[in-house]
């Protein structure tokens, strides 16, 4: 990234964490600041976070090692990630229309770990997310050597995991993603 871009891209990150302080309430921008300048690569990340719709911001998981949290607040799943099946071999299984890609392997090139259902479940404490979307999560081994996938949304006020076959893919789910620094 040009440096004009990293300095956009921090004020972007700076306002939403400044007008979102409800996530993140012992948490200080120039703590955060430090940590993103500190490597190179989760300017990268966060950056494709940003562009993909994600809306990243640091939000207050439970972590007894210090460790800071990125998670996509955008209010929906975030639009550039969407329509993907769970991951490459579920994209591989199919015979025909075959996605674009799958969320596993965009969450690993975008230097990202997919929410698990933890995750996404403490991500709605802080607000509500996927009202009309639904968002892949990570997926236990077993489930998944059975062929399936789980994804959340929220729905009538509540969290709701469901399952479905991984080569699936839909208009309307994409995948959330965290990036820890």
């Amino acid at each position: 990234m040009k440096t004009k871009e990293q300095d956009q891209l921090l004020l972007v990150l700076k306002a939403r964490f400044e007008n979102n302080r409800h996530r993140h309430p012992d948490c200080s921008w120039a703590e955060v600041e430090s940590r993103i300048e500190a490597r190179a690569e989760v300017l990268r990340s966060l950056h494709l976070m940003e562009t993909t719709g994600g809306e990243p911001d640091v939000v207050a998981l439970a972590s007894a090692d210090g460790v800071l949290t990125f998670c996509d607040c955008s209010t929906e799943s975030p639009i550039g990630r969407r329509s993907l099946c769970y991951d490459q071999a579920a994209r591989d299984e199919r015979k025909a229309n075959k996605p674009q890609g799958s969320a596993v392997a965009a969450a690993v090139a975008m230097g990202i770990e997919l929410m698990d259902e933890q995750h996404y479940r403490a991500l709605q404490s802080f607000g509500e997310f996927d009202g009309k979307t639904s968002s892949w999560v990570a997926t236990p081994a077993h489930i998944r050597s059975l062929g399936g996938a789980l994804f959340c949304d929220r729905r009538y006020g509540a969290v709701f995991t469901y399952h479905n076959g991984a080569q699936s893919y839909y208009a309307a789910r994409g995948f959330r993603g965290l990036l820890r620094i």
